[in-house]
């Protein structure tokens, strides 16, 4: 983080994937995988919108678990015995289980796999399991019986921290007012703060220019 761009915000390492910054939004999501060793049955259901953190967070919690990460779109087609001998596991996009032929058997079996050696089951989705379509009664009764935890929209503190870390990482030095300045004027979503800090570091090198507040205001203009 840059000299000039100091905020004071607590943040925690993500064991080699960066900053993982605390605000009001995430911070009761990242206690819950935190107590992973206490959850009720093994499993817990992370949820929230898109680009709101939840891979991020997922892979936060398995450096602290060993867990494997695994895409519910490739469920059918995997090996569920050797992805049920890791430690513990992480299937993300729960919510297009329904979508993909054979997936939901797939993970009904991994669940009962992990749950028959006590292994913790991390599921990431948009939506709460009611929500997922399910058509496999005995998935849905497993999976609706797991603790939930979500994320919110990124606050402007946590967005704040985001765009400073994503300028840095550019090795951009931007003046404090920049990061106020388009906080009201952005999509709020990490995905959205990534497209625009990469928009103004292209604009910025093909003008000749530093970022700043008039360059901003140009870019944001001609989205």
């Amino acid at each position: 983080m840059t000299d000039q761009l100091a905020f004071d915000l607590p943040f925690r390492t993500g064991l080699g994937r960066g900053d993982f910054f605390v605000s009001a939004t995430n911070s009761q999501a990242l206690a819950a995988l935190d107590a992973w060793r206490d959850w009720p049955n093994g499993k817990m259901v992370l949820t929230g919108p898109p680009a709101s953190g939840k891979t991020h967070l997922a892979h936060v919690w398995a450096d602290m678990s060993g867990a494997v990460l695994v895409a519910s779109a490739s469920l059918a087609q995997a090996d569920l015995p050797a992805i049920a001998q890791a430690r513990a596991v992480v299937v993300e996009d729960c919510e297009a289980l329904p979508r993909h032929p054979g997936a939901q058997d797939a993970m009904f079996h991994l669940h009962n796999m992990l749950a028959a050696k006590r292994a913790p089951l991390l599921m990431t989705a948009a939506s709460a399991p009611r929500d997922w379509g399910l058509t496999l009664p005995d998935l849905a009764s497993r999976v609706q019986a797991a603790s939930l935890t979500r994320l919110d929209t990124p606050d402007d503190a946590l967005l704040a921290a985001v765009l400073v870390k994503l300028f840095s990482d550019r090795q951009i030095s931007v003046n404090p007012a920049l990061v106020v300045y388009l906080l009201p004027r952005m999509e709020r979503s990490f995905d959205a703060a990534r497209a625009l800090v990469a928009k103004l570091d292209a604009a910025a090198l093909a003008r000749g220019r530093p970022v700043s507040r008039a360059l901003a205001a140009t870019v944001l203009d001609n989205r």
